[in-house]
């Protein structure tokens, strides 16, 4: 019965975004395990994933009366930390916004942020990166361990392979990412080209990231 769960859970995320006139999105990765008032730089990235989340949704097309169609609504991964902080942004600024849950024995529980309607508990996560992809005019990545690389590289990697059309890509913090990835390294080894690099841009706060979305066609690939 694989199949039919598979099936299903694809089903009732497609109905219930179609209720809600959700016709793209702007995707926020990040770590579960930052929190509002942590040590280093958390807090500083939790702020700017919360103002992030408010300010797309009050400039992107969120904001639309029910019925109306609705682009570049904040869509996460659902669970705590940089997620939290991106819906409770939206949730500022009266916005929907998506919680693509998944089922995971630590960390992942569905924040209190996202909308209702609109958080869903995803069993496989190749359904949860499909729904992920499929309506995202952008790709924000905040810092994050194993599971925010794991989405990172794999949105890249479509890209690079022209399995996906291009979505802008924005990693806030180049100082974090430059640390935890050499990308210059896998030049120098050969393993990628430098215009590999193109596909993605750095950002240092919430309004950065906007400033560099919004010089792109965020309806481009809407619907």
């Amino acid at each position: 019965m694989r199949g039919v769960r598979f099936m299903l859970e694809y089903a009732k995320a497609e109905e219930a975004l179609r209720d809600w006139s959700v016709r793209s999105t702007i995707v926020v990765f990040g770590s579960a395990r930052v929190r509002e008032n942590g040590p280093g730089r958390q807090a500083f990235w939790y702020e700017e994933a919360r103002t992030f989340g408010r300010i797309a949704s009050e400039r992107g097309g969120a904001l639309k009366p029910h019925g109306k169609v609705r682009d570049n609504v904040i869509a996460t991964g659902g669970g705590p930390g940089i997620m939290e902080a991106a819906n409770r942004g939206a949730a500022d600024a009266g916005a929907p916004s998506i919680g693509f849950n998944i089922s995971l024995p630590h960390e992942q529980a569905p924040n209190a942020y996202s909308t209702p309607d609109l958080t869903f508990r995803f069993h496989y996560f190749a359904m949860r990166k499909m729904h992920l992809a499929m309506r995202a005019n952008a790709l924000v990545v905040f810092p994050g361990g194993f599971g925010t690389l794991d989405e990172l590289f794999e949105i890249l990697n479509l890209r690079i392979t022209n399995k996906a059309p291009p979505v802008t890509t924005v990693m806030l913090d180049r100082n974090f990412w430059e640390t935890v990835i050499n990308f210059d390294a896998l030049i120098d080894h050969g393993m990628i080209d430098r215009a590999d690099c193109s596909v993605f841009r750095y950002a240092e706060s919430a309004e950065e990231i906007w400033d560099i979305l919004a010089t792109t066609d965020l309806t481009a690939h809407s619907g």
